[in-house]
């Protein structure tokens, strides 16, 4: 029999956002119904952030060992243990599970209901047996990996994000697909895991940050022996002896790249198939679910958030959103999604973050009237202590200094990045970041230094000099 539930919040999905919404509305008074038709975390958790992080950390400890010699350090050639490996991953996984558990939440009274939830009009959503009725509704049902129609695929096997942290060996060659930040990472990891890798993108990798600060990321990759090929177009996948073939378009025919296996990193797309969207009256295309500023859809009464309303698809930022949804769904505060200060990371070996404008983007928006100020790793003394100076802190401002955007290649970029990301949120302008006081040696000085140097050419002008002289003239 159809079991029939009144509440006030009903979230679809039990990823980041979709957790966030449930347990702040549930214990600020609000009774509260979540439904999750799979995995509880949703992508991050299962097959994103935590695992990725986890294989990557396995990889860089590899790669420690093969560079100990810098140090003065004698070590053999890591040992890699797959088997242990992805103990190393699941164990991640494991220990962060019960943070979002069904237990945990059920504990805090949360209904919690285990099936696909569809609506059938715009006020009410089946679960299973349930029918829900709700005040309002937040979609969160994230994305999933976009798999392009390559012809030939169908016949192969092949990764993507979902299934290559389960596998159950490393591959000897694997094929990666997609140039951007999943690929880039799952690359590299696999790459200091002893893997052969070899990177195939249609366009240029990373084509979202600042290719200058890519160049940073790109000639480690180098170092490492990834293969990177760009501009190339696949005509078709197959079947081959060592396991798979690309078989990509050239000016002089066909040309077969063979490895073992195949991982599909091309993008993703939004979970909107299933959800009875239509019956809801809310809009929505394969990109997405269409929302306004303060994240409503069509129905004011649905809201959706993170990945599946269709902008930028990190976990943080559909934490972000949750708290926004709660401001306007329980407390009817008109708050808005502000987007201009959104961070992202790639945790690759050196990382590389990312803030406000890119070069770029600010010339294209502000035309010349823009300061370019960088500071290099090399000049660091942390960075020469621990050998770790590739890279560069790259900000941006106006000739005022507000700043516009920054971007970091190097050791421990998406730590030093939030320096800039929380100057921009509180509208610091770049003689905050210039005075403030680092601990001396830290990497975070690179911050310092590049925020100083917007006042190198009139602190060290003749202008200057002259006050300088003239008042020595005083005693």
């Amino acid at each position: 029999m159809a079991r029939h539930i009144k509440t006030d919040i009903c979230v679809i999905g039990a990823g980041s956002g979709g957790l966030s919404v449930a347990a702040g509305a549930q214990q600020m008074g609000a009774d509260t119904v979540l439904i999750e038709k799979h995995k509880m975390g949703g992508d991050c958790l299962n097959f994103g952030c935590v695992p990725s992080k986890a294989l990557l950390a396995a990889g860089h400890a590899a790669q420690n060992v093969r560079d100990a010699d810098r140090f003065g350090v004698d070590a053999d050639k890591p040992k890699v243990d797959a088997s242990r490996v992805f103990e190393h991953v699941h164990g991640a996984i494991a220990a962060i599970e019960p943070n979002d558990s069904v237990e945990r939440f059920t504990g805090l009274g949360v209904e919690v209901i285990q099936a696909a939830g569809r609506f059938i009009d715009p006020k009410t959503v089946v679960a299973g047996e349930a029918h829900i009725t709700a005040r309002r509704f937040v979609i969160a049902t994230g994305s999933s990996p976009f798999v392009p129609p390559i012809p030939g695929l169908e016949g192969v096997d092949f990764f993507t994000n979902e299934t290559i942290f389960y596998a159950d060996k490393l591959p000897e060659h694997l094929i990666v697909i997609g140039g951007g930040p999943i690929g880039i990472e799952l690359a590299q990891a696999h790459r200091h895991l002893g893997c052969e890798v070899t990177i195939l993108e249609l366009f240029n990798v990373m084509p979202k940050d600042d290719p200058e600060l890519v160049g940073v990321v790109r000639r480690q990759l180098d170092a490492d022996g990834v293969v990177i090929r760009e501009g190339v177009k696949i005509a078709r996948v197959e079947k081959a002896d060592s396991g798979v073939a690309v078989v990509l378009e050239t000016d002089e025919g066909e040309e077969k790249v063979t490895g073992s296996r195949l991982l599909i990193a091309t993008g993703r797309r939004a979970n909107v198939d299933g959800l009875g969207l239509d019956a809801a009256g809310v809009a929505h295309s394969p990109k997405g679910v269409e929302v306004d500023t303060r994240l409503r859809t069509s129905n004011k009464k649905i809201f959706a958030i993170g990945d599946v309303a269709g902008g930028l698809q990190f976990t943080h930022v559909a934490g972000y959103h949750a708290g926004v949804v709660i401001k306007n769904a329980l407390f009817r505060l008109p708050a808005k999604a502000d987007h201009s200060c959104v961070p992202w990371v790639t945790y690759t070996s050196p990382e590389l973050a990312q803030v406000g404008l890119t070069e770029r983007q600010a010339r294209e928006k502000h035309g010349d009237d823009i300061r370019i100020l960088r500071w290099p790793y090399h000049d660091n003394d942390r960075a020469q202590a621990e050998g770790k100076t590739e890279g560069m802190v790259k900000a941006i401002t106006s000739k005022k200094g507000v700043i516009l955007g920054c971007g970091i290649a190097g050791a421990g970029a998406g730590e030093l990045i939030q320096t800039w990301v929380l100057a921009m949120s509180q509208k610091i302008k770049i003689g905050g970041v210039a005075t403030m006081i680092a601990p001396y040696p830290t990497l975070g000085e690179v911050s310092k230094r590049a925020a100083g140097s917007f006042y190198t050419p009139s602190l060290f002008s003749e202008k200057t000099r002259k006050i300088v002289r003239f008042l020595a003239k005083f005693g």
